[in-house]
């Protein structure tokens, strides 16, 4: 998962848990995960294409902008 492109779908910030939608290779499509913010502070709108940073299973990533 790490290093996963995807965009957002339920904005991503501090103090929110945002929601992110990433392809999965090994089920041939694409997933909805959990979604927090991979440095303090940072704050990403809905469309905006992120990168994984940190993978937590079994559904929660730690995003930044890709």
């Amino acid at each position: 998962m790490v290093g996963s492109t995807g965009r957002v779908t339920g904005t991503v910030g501090e103090g929110l848990v945002g929601e992110v939608m990433l392809h999965v290779p090994a089920r041939q499509g694409s997933e909805a995960f959990l979604a927090h913010p991979a440095f303090p502070g940072e704050r990403l709108a809905v469309g905006s294409r992120v990168v994984v940073v940190e993978y937590q299973p079994p559904r929660t990533v730690y995003v930044a902008p890709a």
